[in-house]
């Protein structure tokens, strides 16, 4: 059954509520054409009770050739407030953005964000961010995730599928997701809970096995049979396997970019209440898929731009039953999560 607005704007002032909105605070709510309606009221309400001045900015949407079907994520590296200057210096002057259109990593995001605003953003249906409202506890597992992630300078993922793909660390940041922003100039996503970074440009060596069960985004499909991925010097050079396997390979070339063969961030999840099956009892249009990215064990493993390799195409692949090293002590084995205070002894 649907959630009731009443429940839907609970949750929605429950997450401004830890991103520290305060009585007063300028909040732009960005929308488009392909924001949530239920979305736009209920975070208009909360906001709104909690005391902030809240304005609506809805924008024209962004459109690539190169991208199939409405998933936003299809496509990277551009958003509807690039080169847009009334959006961003609109946005720059609030203290909270809720992003209900889709912005990510982009030059106008990053000028937003260097300003000091926090930006929020949600696109999952009411139902799923009323079951995965964030709590403290989520940003402190994801905390001493990050942490154990930044202390190392290796990483080694292996399953029983047959899985084992090596690469060194350090070069790059690292991304750490715990649903809310409760400081400024952070960005975060509701639902999430995860970490993840982009290994050192060219080292990622070995062989990445996507088993019966694992999850291919913004293609919103579970594996059915195994797909073979060969990596070489940071490049996946072969994709073997049946009708699925051909699909995907399909799908990266027709983007005609060699960088779309790259190997973007590899992360884990860490959200113990998200779904591995959510995304089976969900219609495919009104979902980015980010339960599956946040399921607590899973290996994020994901193709595409980082590293100065530039390209449109990226793919996020949640990895179930794998174990994740990092300088050889277990972050996941077996893809199961190691409690934070095991990592430490």
């Amino acid at each position: 059954m649907p959630v009731t607005h009443i429940q839907h704007t609970a949750a929605w002032r429950e997450v401004l509520t830890l991103s520290k909105l305060k009585a007063g605070e300028r909040v732009v709510i960005l929308t488009s054409v392909n924001s949530n309606p239920d979305l736009i009221a209920a975070a208009t309400h909360a906001a709104s009770d909690l005391g902030a001045v809240v304005v609506r900015l809805d924008i024209p949407p962004v459109f690539d050739l190169a991208q199939l079907g409405t998933d936003p994520t299809a496509v990277t590296g551009a958003s509807p407030i690039d080169g847009n200057p009334v959006a961003i210096e609109a946005m720059k002057a609030a203290d909270l953005v809720i992003d209900l259109v889709f912005l990510l990593f982009t030059p106008g995001q990053k000028e937003v964000l260097a300003s000091g605003t926090r930006m929020l953003l949600a696109y999952e249906d009411p139902e799923t961010l009323v079951r995965l409202v964030p709590t403290e506890d989520d940003r402190r597992r994801v905390l001493a995730a990050k942490a154990a992630f930044h202390a190392g300078r290796t990483m080694r993922v292996t399953s029983a599928a047959g899985t084992d793909l090596r690469a060194e660390i350090g070069d790059n940041p690292i991304t750490a997701e715990y649903g809310y922003v409760d400081e400024p100039g952070r960005w975060d996503h509701w639902p999430s809970g995860f970490v993840a970074r982009v290994p050192n440009r060219d080292t990622a060596e070995g062989t990445v096995v996507l088993a019966p069960g694992d999850i291919i985004l913004p293609f919103k499909s579970y594996v059915q049979s195994p797909i073979n991925l060969t990596i070489e010097k940071g490049l996946i050079t072969r994709i073997e396997g049946g009708f699925e396997a051909d699909f995907m390979r399909q799908y990266i070339e027709d983007f005609n970019e060699p960088d779309a063969f790259a190997i973007s961030h590899l992360g884990w999840g860490l959200q113990k209440r998200a779904r591995w099956t959510a995304m089976g009892l969900y219609d495919k249009h009104p979902t980015i898929g980010m339960e599956g990215r946040a399921f607590a064990g899973n290996f994020l493993f994901s193709t595409g731009p980082g590293n100065g390799r530039k390209t449109r195409c990226h793919l996020d692949i949640p990895m179930r039953n794998c174990s994740f090293f990092v300088d050889d002590v277990p972050m996941t084995r077996d893809g199961r999560v190691i409690p934070s205070d095991q990592i430490a002894n």
